[in-house]
C-alpha cells in the first residue's frame, strides 16, 4: 500500500507545561474563541510579509528577542517550512515555555490554521498538547501551544530499539482512545506520525498538532477516520519492529524491503507479541495480510479501541531481582575473609597475619566474628542474631545453637514475613468531602491485582493543582515492625509511604501526623523505610497521577498493597 504521507520535516512543536487546571482550560478555550485586540510593543514584530519572486508569501524575518502581543518572547526557531516558522518561546506573563507557529496574515493557509487551532483548543482533551492562543495581529497569524520539556518523541525512543510489549500496548491504547474522542467532536489529525506522539516522564502519551499540523501543510482527506486509523497502525508497527511499514525510509526508520508488500510485524522481527502484531495489521488494513489472519480490518479509531479492549490485557513486566553472589572464604585463627585459593588463578599475596592472640577473650572474639560472617554469607540472619546475643556467654567458640526448646525468650519475626492488613480507608484531607471512592477501598488488600480502588478524575497529573495528593490509610491491627510496603498501580504513579508514630494508639485524622519514610514512582513500587520502622498506621499517599487509557482522565488506580516485616 502506498504511504499516505511523506517524511517531510515535521513541525517541531515540542511543547510547554505537562497539564492545565480546570480553570486554566476554561479560560484558554474562552480566550482562543474570541478575536481580541492587541496593543503593539516596541519589541513586537512590525515587518511586512515578503514574497520569494513567485508570488508566494514568505514569513517576515523574525529572530530571538522579538515579542508578540507584549507577552510571547521568541527564543529559538525550530522549523522554517512552507511559508511558516515555528519557535520555542517564553510566555512572560505566566513565566513558562510555550511553542509558537507564525504565518503571514495573507498566507494562503492562515485562515484554515486559525480555524483548526481554535477548534483544537475547544476540545480541551488533556491527551493532546493544548492550544493556548490563536491570534491574528497586524500582519501576522500565530498559534501558541504547550511546550513539554519532559516529553520524548516516539522517533527518539525508537532510536535505541523497539518498545517493550507493555509500552507498545500503552501507546496504542492511549493514542487510539484519544483519536476516537477527537473524531467524535469532528476533529482529525491527518499528520499522526512518530514526531507527533510524545511520552512524558510519568509514562503518559500525548499527541501534538491535532488539526493544526495538517492545516499548516494544507493537507486534507476525504476519509479522515481511515487516515488516522492507518496512522495509528503505522505507529504500532514501528514501535514493535523499529521499521516503517512502507518501502520508503521515514522518521529515522528504515522502510520494508521492496517488492515484498506489507508483512506482519512478527515476521519482521522475532519475539513480537502476536496480539499486537495482528492489531497493527488490522489498523493498516492490508487485505492480503489481514485475510490470512482471519481478522477484519479496523477503519475507524472507535473500531481500533474496541479491538484493543477485546485483547487480553498486557501486564507490566515484573521487577527483576538479582540474587547476590557470595564469595566462598576460608577462616584462620587470627584473621578472616581470605579468599580460597584455586589452581590456575593468580591472587594477591596476603599480608602476614597479625600476632596470635593468647588471651581467651580475644580468641573468643575472633571466633564469634568469624562465625557471624559465615552466617551472613549463608543468609542465616537468625543464627547471626543468636550469636550476637550469646557472644559474651559462650565458652565454646564452635557452638552454633544458642537456644533450645526450654528457652522462653520470644523469637524475632522472620524478615520478609507478610503482615496482614486489618483494615483500610481512603484519605483525602485536602478535598471538599474528605473522601475518594470509599466503597472500593477493600480492593487494595484483596490479594488480587485485577481489582483496584481509584481516585476521582482530575484535569492534570498534579490533581489539577487543587491538592497535594490523596491516599489510603492502612491499619495493621497493632504496632508492627515494617520492612517494606509494595504498592501495585494501574499506570505509573508517584507515591509516598508515610507512617504514624509507634506510640499512636488511635488512627490519626491529620495529614501532619504521618511522617514520610519512603517514596517512589512506577506501576509496582517497593517502599522501603530508610531505618527501622515500628507503627500500626501507614499512609500510602499518591502525589502524581497517570492518565488512564480507557477514559483519558488523570486518575490514580491502586490495585494491590502488601506489607512485610
Amino acid at each position: 500500500m502506498a504511504e499516505r504521507s511523506t517524511a517531510a520535516v515535521d513541525v517541531a512543536d515540542n511543547s510547554g507545561e505537562t497539564s492545565l487546571t480546570a480553570q486554566a482550560d476554561q479560560s484558554t478555550a474562552d480566550g482562543v474563541a474570541k478575536n481580541r485586540e492587541r496593543d503593539t510593543d516596541s519589541d513586537e514584530v512590525q515587518e511586512s510579509p515578503r514574497t520569494d519572486g513567485s508570488g508566494k508569501a514568505s514569513p517576515p524575518e523574525l529572530h530571538s528577542g522579538h515579542k508578540l502581543a507584549r507577552r510571547y518572547r521568541l527564543e529559538e526557531c525550530v522549523t522554517r517550512l512552507d511559508g511558516f516558522s515555528s519557535w520555542r518561546a517564553v510566555d512572560e506573563k505566566l513565566r513558562r515555555a510555550v511553542g509558537v507557529h507564525i504565518l503571514p496574515a495573507d498566507h494562503a493557509r492562515a485562515r484554515s490554521v486559525l480555524a483548526a487551532a481554535r477548534s483544537s483548543a475547544l476540545l480541551g482533551d488533556p491527551r493532546f498538547v493544548q492550544v493556548l492562543d490563536a491570534v491574528e495581529d497586524n500582519d501576522l497569524v500565530y498559534v501558541v501551544h504547550e511546550w513539554l520539556p519532559d516529553a520524548t518523541e516516539l522517533t527518539t525512543l525508537l532510536t535505541t530499539g523497539p518498545l517493550e510489549p507493555y509500552d507498545a500496548y500503552q501507546m496504542v491504547s492511549q493514542v487510539s482512545a484519544a483519536m476516537a474522542a477527537a473524531h467524535r467532536e469532528g476533529l482529525a489529525h491527518l499528520r499522526l506520525n512518530p514526531n507527533a506522539v510524545l511520552r512524558t516522564s510519568t509514562g503518559q502519551w500525548r499527541i501534538r498538532g491535532l488539526a493544526v499540523n495538517a492545516a499548516l501543510r494544507g493537507i486534507s482527506s476525504d476519509t479522515p477516520q481511515r487516515t488516522d486509523t492507518e496512522a495509528v497502525g503505522a505507529l504500532l508497527y514501528a514501535a514493535l519492529t523499529q521499521r516503517w511499514p512502507y518501502e520508503s525510509d521515514a522518521y529515522g526508520l528504515s522502510g520494508l524491503p521492496k517488492d515484498i508488500g506489507l508483512i506482519p510485524p512478527d515476521q519482521v522481527r522475532a519475539g513480537v507479541h502476536r496480539g499486537l502484531s495482528e492489531l497493527a495489521m488490522r489498523a493498516l488494513a492490508n487485505d492480503g495480510a489481514t485475510a490470512s489472519r482471519h481478522e477484519s480490518p479496523c477503519t475507524t479509531p472507535e473500531e481500533l479501541v474496541k479491538a484493543i479492549g477485546e485483547m487480553p490485557r498486557i501486564r507490566p513486566p515484573e521487577p527483576a531481582f538479582t540474587t547476590p553472589e557470595y564469595q566462598h572464604t576460608t577462616y584462620q585463627q587470627g584473621t578472616y575473609g581470605r579468599p580460597v585459593s584455586h589452581p590456575g588463578v593468580t591472587q594477591p599475596v596476603p599480608a602476614p597475619p597479625p600476632p596470635l592472640q593468647t588471651r581467651t577473650g580475644k580468641a573468643l572474639k575472633w571466633a564469634v566474628s568469624a562465625l557471624l560472617i559465615a552466617a551472613l554469607g549463608l543468609g542465616s540472619w537468625q543464627l547471626a542474631d543468636a550469636l550476637m546475643e550469646q557472644g559474651g556467654k559462650a565458652d565454646d567458640p564452635s557452638r552454633t545453637q544458642t537456644t533450645d526448646g526450654d528457652d522462653k525468650n520470644p523469637k524475632k519475626p522472620a524478615a520478609g514475613k507478610p503482615i496482614p492488613i486489618s483494615s483500610a480507608r481512603d484519605f483525602d484531607p485536602f478535598g471538599s468531602d474528605r473522601s475518594e471512592k470509599p466503597t472500593d477501598i477493600g480492593k487494595v488488600h484483596d490479594n488480587s491485582a485485577a481489582t483496584y480502588w481509584q481516585t476521582d478524575y482530575y484535569l492534570s497529573a498534579d490533581f489539577g493543582r487543587l491538592k497535594s495528593g490523596v491516599g489510603v490509610i492502612l491499619d495493621l491491627g497493632k504496632v508492627q515492625q515494617v520492612g517494606k510496603v509494595t504498592a501495585t498501580f494501574v499506570g505509573a504513579t508517584s507515591v509516598e509511604l508515610r507512617s504514624a508514630g509507634a506510640d499512636t494508639i488511635t488512627e490519626p485524622a491529620s495529614f501532619d501526623a504521618y511522617t514520610k519514610v519512603a517514596e517512589g514512582t512506577g506501576t509496582t513500587v517497593e517502599l522501603k523505610p530508610g531505618k527501622s520502622l515500628k507503627t500500626r498506621y501507614l499512609l500510602v499517599w499518591l502525589t502524581n497521577l497517570p492518565m488512564q487509557a480507557d477514559d483519558g482522565k488523570w486518575r490514580g488506580r491502586l490495585a494491590d498493597i502488601k506489607v512485610t516485616s
